[in-house]
């Protein structure tokens, strides 16, 4: 049988035709020299890698490159970037099959797409779900709804520090995990190989068990909490009711189908409610699938739009997860997840991270590569329509309708953390400024003409003109500069 060569991002038994087809593995060196990514997440990966390759017959080559490692002809699935896909293209004896890991297929995506003036997430969504028959009944949608995210906007509740949901079950680390720690510690050490963000112990699944174990504790303790507080925040709960399996479906640990069709169990038992199982869903079926066919439907030079002329670098205290130097309490607090965990949920990721970053006009392309580079969940498929179009608004609103951009007010709704911050969100200029109240009305008074024509901006814009200290707010915006808020 041919041996399939698979990415570190293709680990899961739906990337073999058979369950004893020969695997080749390739541990490459040169993946960690051109980019600092997050230790954890190099870890993760390399753990996932090593573990793979006790299972069946399977051989790991490391090597400084993937191309000096194969040296027979293989089979491989579609890669999940522009230049593993090239670089396969030009092996000679490597026979390149169509992608897995995702539900919809490129030809079914590219033929619902064609002919749109913009794709929204919304559209495809629907469309996905009447295709694949996932929460319908009889072709309408289950509970007659195709969108339930009104019922999952909930602020967090009143008076408590975490939800009222069990931890998922912890990872417990081993020979595999001891040996790369060291190995990664060598790197460091001796071949001058850059890493951001603290090590520590393993919190994700670096295996199919561990993953499938993960998968069935959220449906049966998580999920049917999700819904209500997927969009909230408490500072001392990072995890909320969360899957927290994106690092393992990105691993290829988990098929997307199988989630989903275990979500929608759920719900048709009466185990998980109709509003959280469809929010759950969405994000899978929906966002995911989405993104990753909007990297391949888009042209390359997409991942360098900058409509909004955003030109400022990532300054050196974002850069280098230097949470301590931030004293807004939200900034701060979610800067230290990323250092200490390569992972928050996807509101902080929007609204505290990416928000901050579109306010203060850094490059699109280097937000892109940071959260690339710095979660454990993170590739250039999954980041480059997530940040450059969703969260910079630098496409100019082709996958978006509006830019995600907002005030203290927000935040303040959707978490605890402006009650024990040095910043009042009701308050944009002066000493008490929340840094996300003044960033945003200097947001919509740089970008007034850009936005003038998005009908969803015509009141703020309204409001822009009402600001009696807009000139000093502006000021006070600019000698803020670089510096941590």
């Amino acid at each position: 049988m041919e041996t399939r060569w698979l990415f570190a991002d293709q680990l899961g038994p739906h990337f073999l035709d058979d369950p004893g087809q020969p695997v080749l593995l390739i541990e490459s060196k040169a993946v960690f020299r051109r980019r600092a990514f997050h230790r954890q997440k190099a870890h993760l990966v390399l753990t996932a890698l090593r573990h793979r390759a006790r299972a069946g017959d399977v051989r790991l080559v490391r090597a400084e490159t993937y191309a000096e490692a194969v040296k027979e002809p293989v089979s491989v699935c579609h890669p999940t970037s522009r230049a593993a896909r090239g670089l396969v293209r030009r092996l000679p004896g490597v026979e390149m099959l169509p992608p897995r890991g995702f539900v919809t297929a490129p030809q079914d995506f590219t033929a619902w797409a064609e002919g749109r003036d913009h794709l929204r997430l919304e559209d495809f969504y629907r469309h996905a779900r009447t295709v694949h028959d996932v929460l319908m009944d009889g072709g309408e949608p289950a509970g007659g709804r195709w969108n339930l995210d009104t019922d999952n906007r909930e602020p967090p509740p009143r008076g408590v520090t975490r939800l009222d949901v069990p931890p998922p079950p912890a990872v417990v680390e081993d020979d595999i995990d001891h040996e790369v720690r060291a190995e990664l510690d060598r790197w460091q050490s001796d071949d001058g190989i850059a890493f951001v963000g603290n090590d520590g112990p393993r919190l994700f699944p670096a295996t199919r068990q561990e993953a499938l174990t993960r998968l069935r504790h959220f449906v049966e303790h998580r999920l049917p909490m999700f819904g209500p507080y997927e969009d909230a925040m408490l500072a001392g709960d990072p995890w909320m009711a969360h899957s927290m399996l994106s690092p393992a479906i990105n691993l290829g640990l988990l098929d997307p189908v199988e989630v989903i069709e275990a979500a929608e169990r759920a719900y048709r038992s009466g185990a998980a409610p109709l509003a959280g199982v469809e929010g759950f869903i969405r994000q899978i079926l929906g966002w995911r699938d989405f993104i990753w066919h909007l990297y391949w439907y888009f042209e390359p030079r997409y991942r360098s739009a900058n409509e909004l002329r955003a030109r400022k670098d990532l300054p050196r205290w974002f850069a280098e997860l230097n949470a301590d130097a931030v004293e807004a309490r939200c900034l701060s607090d979610v800067l230290a997840g990323v250092r200490d965990r390569g992972w928050v949920h996807h509101i902080p990721r929007l609204m505290v991270l990416g928000n901050y970053a579109m306010q203060r006009g850094w490059r699109p392309a280097a937000v892109s590569d940071w959260f690339h580079r710095c979660f454990v969940d993170g590739y250039e498929w999954v980041m480059t329509a997530n940040v450059v179009g969703m969260s910079q608004y630098a496409d100019g609103g082709r996958m978006s309708s509006k830019p995600y951009a907002a005030g203290g007010a927000y935040v303040n709704r959707m978490s605890d953390y402006c009650g024990g911050c040095r910043y009042d969100p009701k308050v944009r200029a002066g000493d008490d400024a929340c840094p996300y109240t003044a960033g945003y009305w200097s947001f919509l008074a740089r970008h007034e003409r850009e936005l003038a024509g998005n009908h969803r901006m015509a009141q703020p814009l309204r409001g822009l003109h009402r600001l009696t200290d807009l000139d000093a707010l502006l000021e006070q915006e600019r000698l803020r500069g670089s510096r941590a808020p």
